[in-house]
């Protein structure tokens, strides 16, 4: 194997190459993440075997595993990378400023909808930074899919992910007007049950539980649901058609709301609303791209129409 000339590929450049081969599951998917081939890093793997002496995984067709002596240099690897990045920033200090890569997670419609404005103006505000904005529901490992931050919607139960609650999303109940019949829309929880609905199964199916504003007085309002979809535009589309009334987060509405095209049912009352949070794996040290990111988007989501500050709990 011809020894490598480039300085790009020196002993930390090795290191680095071999975390992202553990931590991604695959040298196809370490390389996916690095812009580069599997070729390429397969020689970058091999050539850091050769310079230390030893096996670091043991490969076979469908599976990787470390070697003994491939999880301690996985573990010298990392404790070393952490530091020289601590070294960086360090000599660099206050004249650290966002730049590279930031790869960010999230929810398909709110990323898709309510994130693309402050997004926007996170990168006019930071001209050297970059961001791969990814748009998925399900919950992904963000470390071996090689993602800086995700930002989600609902609980977060990982013990292993530093959580940021910047926002939540009050879920409202809203109709075309008319849907009711004659008269003026339901203002009790009792009258939502002559109406035709929607639901979304992944929040809610056959029964609203509901939360008087101010009172705190709960009620469960059984329904028996016209159309179930799993999509948040679908329901809303719905919902203009007049096919029946949806219990909805805010923001997706505010528009249909403010111009009259829907009308929201029983003001008084909600559902719990949903947290909003920006999850990270812990790390000795953030990049200022990732900071940056963080407090950009805690001061622009509880301002984006039909969202709000986080309640304290």
């Amino acid at each position: 194997m011809k020894e490598p000339t480039s300085p790009a590929l020196d002993r930390l450049a090795l290191m680095q190459t071999f975390v992202r081969i553990v931590e991604a599951g695959s040298l196809s998917a370490a390389a996916a993440q690095m812009g580069s081939t599997q070729p390429t890093i397969s020689r970058r793997l091999q050539w850091l075997e050769k310079m230390l002496g030893l096996r670091l995984l043991q490969r076979s067709t469908h599976a990787m595993r470390l070697t003994e002596d491939g999880e301690r240099c996985y573990a010298h690897a990392k404790s070393l990378l952490e530091s020289w990045a601590a070294v960086e920033a360090d000599l660099r200090g206050a004249q650290d400023q966002p730049r590279g890569q930031l790869r960010v997670l999230a929810p398909h419609a709110f990323g898709q909808e309510a994130l693309v404005e402050p997004l926007a103006r996170y990168l006019a505000a930071h001209p050297e930074v970059s961001v791969d904005w990814f748009l998925h529901d399900r919950e992904v490992n963000l470390i071996a899919e090689g993602i800086d931050c995700a930002i989600r919607v609902g609980e977060v139960e990982d013990p292993a992910l530093v959580a940021v609650h910047v926002a939540e999303v009050p879920r409202i109940l809203v109709a075309r007007p008319g849907l009711w019949g004659e008269g003026p829309p339901p203002r009790t929880p009792a009258a939502l049950r002559e109406l035709p609905w929607l639901s979304l199964p992944q929040f809610y199916r056959d029964e609203l539980d509901l939360h008087q504003l101010g009172t705190g007085r709960r009620e469960a309002v059984r329904l028996t649901p016209r159309l179930r979809t799993d999509s948040l535009y679908a329901a809303r589309s719905a919902v203009r058609a007049g096919v029946g009334a949806a219990l909805v987060s805010a923001w997706l509405v505010a528009d249909d709301l403010a111009s009259g095209r829907l009308c929201q049912l029983v003001p008084d009352w909600e559902a719990s609303p949903l947290p909003v949070r920006i999850v990270y794996p812990y790390a000795r040290l953030y990049p200022a791209r990732l900071r940056s990111f963080v407090d950009a988007m805690r001061q622009a989501m509880p301002g984006i129409a039909g969202m709000r500050p986080p309640s304290a709990r």
